[in-house]
């Protein structure tokens, strides 16, 4: 009797008896898919039966055990991203768009691991070998003790891994790899999930951490199922814009670390080198005040951020005004746009915006909401804010100005590159930094009365 067809979705993994246009686990649209089952999908009855498994040994909280070995490669935004270094016998997922610099950026941290005593091996199946050490002649790492391999058949790789025991592996990327016991061909659901199953298995056995490099969908998402992000310990996206020499190397998931910390990278001849302090770089080209340009001071992870944030304001020529935003979410400004209508009376009707974060760099947190108000105003306005001013703020429905965290950490980081003042919600119990004047108010009418002088 012929087997059922089995289907599964792209992306909850769930499984199906027949096809539809939408996943009732999940609610995507066109994610579920034929596949044949793995051949170790489970027991091929529906009960386990009579037969007795071995007693599991339990352990309360209270027990202590000893905290996960690292490895610090020395690169240090790799390092801070990490949590600390690299833990023994984890599993990292690296995604980014292509030619952002995923391969340069775990050539330079393989050699770097190399030197400091580690077995690393490289295994690709995007490259041959030449074209890697061409790459690392370029970056003059051509001498580092790092092992090549160009192949996609996972059960060679695992064979010549077993072989040589190394501390650690990258393969670049999960979509080239192909199992041979699954027919579907590479970087379908099935071999996706099934080679990333087995090399995270081999790095739990054998003690041994993986980078895996994974392809994105043109929505930035990690491709293939989800599954894959929630086999591996930790997630990483490499960011940036091809325009700019910034990238940022970003987590969104760590089990030994903070999860939403970042690394700042800039790209040039010689690979990414690090950038020891972003705001100075990012606030670089920065020298006189202007119109719609807004400093604000922002939290990335655990360490302080000053971005510049842009803001153009012109009468649109079309019967539907623009709302263009690059950095920010589109989302967010059309909120702040109707606060500033409804509750301030400024409006923005047959006004084209366009809104822009300077250097390629990404602001998700509230935080930014009074800075993304005063520089639309100060664009709408012509009126351009004190080039020493940073600001910061959550902007609620109502018009109020909310308190936001860590906001003498974002003071102080100010002051450390001379800005003298700053634009803040009312904050209770925050301390004194030196060297700046707060103008701190409760709602957002307030700040357009009395720095933009408007009604």
């Amino acid at each position: 009797m012929a087997k059922q067809p089995s289907f599964t979705c792209t992306e909850c993994a769930a499984s199906h008896t027949k096809w539809s246009g939408r996943c009732e686990a999940c609610g995507a649209w066109n994610s579920i898919v034929e596949e044949k089952p793995l051949s170790a999908a489970g027991p091929g009855k529906k009960s386990l039966g009579s037969t007795r498994g071995k007693a599991i040994e339990l352990t309360d909280l209270s027990t202590k055990d000893n905290p996960p070995k690292r490895t610090v490669s020395g690169v240090g935004e790799l390092d801070r991203v990490l949590g600390g270094g690299l833990v023994d016998a984890s599993a990292i997922l690296v995604g980014g768009d292509p030619g952002i610099g995923k391969s340069t950026l775990l050539l330079q941290a393989a050699a770097r691991f190399g030197r400091n005593g580690m077995n690393v091996v490289y295994v690709s199946g995007e490259e041959a070998a030449q074209q890697i050490r061409m790459r690392a002649q370029r970056l003059g790492l051509e001498s580092s003790p790092v092992k090549l391999a160009a192949e996609t058949n996972l059960r060679d790789v695992l064979t010549t891994l077993d072989k040589e025991e190394p501390d650690l592996v990258i393969v670049d990327s999960i979509q080239t790899m192909w199992v041979d016991n699954i027919e579907s061909a590479p970087g379908s659901v099935s071999q996706v999930r099934a080679a990333c199953h087995e090399l995270v298995t081999f790095a739990k056995k054998r003690g041994c951490s993986v980078i895996i490099v994974g392809h994105v969908t043109k929505e930035g998402a990690i491709a293939g199922p989800r599954v894959v992000e929630h086999m591996v310990d930790t997630v990483l996206y490499f960011e940036g814009e091809r325009g700019h020499q910034f990238r940022i190397l970003r987590a969104v998931k760590n089990r030994f670390g903070p999860a939403d910390e970042i690394g700042v990278f800039e790209m040039t001849g010689r690979g990414l080198t690090e950038v020891k302090n972003p705001s100075a770089l990012f606030l670089s080209d920065r020298d006189k005040p202007a119109p719609g340009s807004i400093v604000f001071s922002g939290i990335e992870g655990t360490r302080p951020m000053l971005t510049e944030i842009q803001a153009l304001v012109s009468p649109s020529p079309h019967s539907q005004a623009r709302r263009t935003v690059v950095g920010l979410d589109g989302q967010r400004l059309a909120t702040i746009l109707a606060v500033l209508e409804a509750r301030c009376g400024i409006p923005f009707a047959g006004l084209d915006v366009y809104l822009n974060v300077a250097g390629g760099m990404r602001v998700h947190e509230p935080a930014a909401d009074l800075a993304v108000a005063c520089a639309l105003l100060s664009a709408r306005e012509d009126h351009a804010l004190p080039a020493d001013t940073v600001v910061f703020g959550e902007i609620s429905l109502s018009g109020a100005l909310r308190p936001v965290t860590q906001a003498e950490n974002r003071l102080k980081e100010a002051s450390k590159l001379g800005f003298a003042s700053a634009i803040t919600p009312v904050q209770k119990k925050l301390p004194k930094v030196d060297g700046m004047t707060l103008r701190m108010t409760d709602d957002l009418v307030s700040v357009v009365n009395d720095i933009f002088g408007a009604d």
